[in-house]
């Protein structure tokens, strides 16, 4: 039996479009009927929820004290260019520190996981440092730093509160930072560094073309978030006389007695955290399926 082979290409174009069965559009259908209806009442919930507490707020005996005090719309508008102009501050503050806190916390880490009994003393003291500034809370690593240093009189060393806050910021993240580096590299499976030692590389080569590598990729959320956390930190250093966005509406809210200017500064933080929330979670989500479809992580 001979087949044409136009007939062939003819009949298989007839069947190459995918037609679904009508119990998969129905199942399709239902589907898109259940997420409307779970939209419809998430969205329900949510508005019954925010005018409930609308409701309790506004009927509270203190609210009009309390709306002239922090919500005054008059204050809002004088604070809100001088909020601004510090917060240039708290972004370069989070910058440098930022890129120093990862240098200066890789190098921890690396000298933790050290081996060898040489490096016995190094991985010591790379423990001790974690141990003390993770225990160390940060607003008395700044007083000790922004206040401390220069009661010292050192020549030679400044006593700029915002260089002293920000080193006080880059010690105790680094700490965090380092522990989060560590056990990215301790997670790597030892076969991999000794693939790369049987391949003619050495320890160091191994740990910076192979370990490192995989180490940090997989510690990019958990990075993300201390510095979202560095960011709302950067406000501490106020505490030294810097005039940061959280010092300019202090300044306001002293001279006017009315703290408007704080709530201003915390919107504003809040308006500079979320993006940066929202792009953790988008590539936390995003390794994981990464990971649950058995990609490289």
């Amino acid at each position: 039996m001979t087949v044409n082979k136009e007939e062939l290409t003819e009949g298989s174009g007839e069947h190459d479009g995918y037609v679904p069965s009508q119990r998969r559009l129905d199942r399709e259908r239902y589907q898109r009927a259940r997420a409307r209806r779970a939209t419809a009442i998430g969205a329900l919930s949510t508005l019954v929820t925010g005018a409930v507490l609308y409701l309790v707020v506004v009927n509270a005996p203190g609210w009009p004290r309390t709306k002239e005090t922090f919500f005054d719309w008059e204050y809002a508008r004088e604070a809100f260019p001088k909020v601004l102009e510090g917060l240039w501050l708290n972004v370069r503050l989070l910058l440098v520190c930022g890129a120093a806190v990862l240098v200066l916390g890789m190098l921890i880490a690396v000298a933790r996981t050290l081996r060898g009994p040489v490096f016995f003393p190094l991985r010591v003291l790379a423990a001790a440092y974690t141990d003390f500034f993770r225990g160390l809370p940060l607003i008395i690593n700044l007083m000790i730093v922004v206040l401390g240093v220069p009661a010292l009189r050192l020549q030679g060393v400044t006593v700029d509160p915002v260089l002293l806050g920000g080193t006080a910021l880059t010690l105790t993240y680094s700490a965090y930072v380092a522990e989060v580096f560590r056990a990215g590299i301790e997670s790597v499976h030892p076969s991999q560094r000794a693939a790369a030692r049987s391949l003619g590389l050495s320890n160091r080569q191994a740990l910076r073309y192979v370990v490192l590598p995989q180490a940090v990729r997989r510690q990019v959320p958990p990075l993300l978030n201390d510095l979202v956390s560095l960011q709302k930190d950067t406000g501490l250093v106020s505490i030294g006389g810097a005039v940061d966005a959280v010092r300019a509406a202090d300044i306001i809210a002293g001279r006017s007695l009315n703290y408007t200017p704080y709530i201003i500064a915390g919107l504003v933080f809040v308006a500079l955290t979320i993006p940066m929330t929202r792009f953790t979670d988008w590539v936390t989500a995003r390794m994981d399926r990464r990971r649950a479809q058995g990609g490289v992580t």
